[in-house]
Formats: C-alpha cells, structure tokens, sequence
C-alpha cells in the first residue's frame, strides 16, 4: 500500500510541477497584466495543493497532515489576496490593456436594421 501512495504522491507532484510551468508560460505569452495576474493567481493554488498534496502522499504522518492542509488554506487565501491587490496596482498605475479584437457584446451596425432590432 506504501507504494501506491508513493507513487500516487509522485504523479501529483509532476501535475503540480506542470501547473507551475503552464502558468509561467501564461507569464511570457499574456498580452497584459491583467491576464498575467490571473494566470499565476489561479495556478499557484492548483500547483501548490497537487505538491503539497502529493509529498504528503509520499510520506503520510498525521503532523504532516496538518502542516499540508494549514500550508493550502494559507495559500489560497493569500493568493487570493495577493492577486488582486497585484490587479489593483496595475489597474491604478493605467497599465495599458490589450484591446478585445471581438466584443460580443457591442452591437453590430451592420447586422441592425437602423430600428435596434437585428435583422
């Protein structure tokens, strides 16, 4: 049973490692800061629960137990925190946004009859 877990431990700390990596991708290619903050606020609680998580797997004690879940709530609450203040700052600073190439959400004059109603 030790090696199950062993393993099962293993493979969540690579999917944690791929999480990171996949964020820090979103890092290079996002065309603002907004997206950026987001990408990196949203995979740090992924990755650090699937790390957290899988070590725990690997060595499961009950103090360990503890430790891993007060380390994943502190995690998500401050990343959390952390990104939206990060927002807020650069919202603040007019950090320049990339512009949406398609809004759904604006009318079409072409697709109106002139009365508002789509044709």
């Amino acid at each position: 049973m030790s090696d199950i877990f062993a393993i099962l431990g293993n493979v969540f700390v690579v999917l944690g490692a791929l999480v990171f990596a996949t964020a820090a991708l979103g890092v290079i290619r996002f065309p603002d800061a907004f997206t950026r903050v987001s990408a990196v606020g949203t995979a740090g609680g992924l990755g650090i629960a699937l790390v957290l998580g899988g070590a725990f797997l690997v060595q499961p004690t009950v103090p360990d137990l503890v430790k891993v879940v007060l380390a994943i709530a502190m995690q998500l609450t401050t990343s959390a925190v952390g990104s939206i203040a990060i927002a807020r700052a650069a919202y603040l600073s007019r950090s320049p946004r990339r512009r949406l190439g398609y809004d759904e959400l604006t009318p079409d004059e072409d697709a109106t009859d002139g009365s508002g109603e789509r044709t």
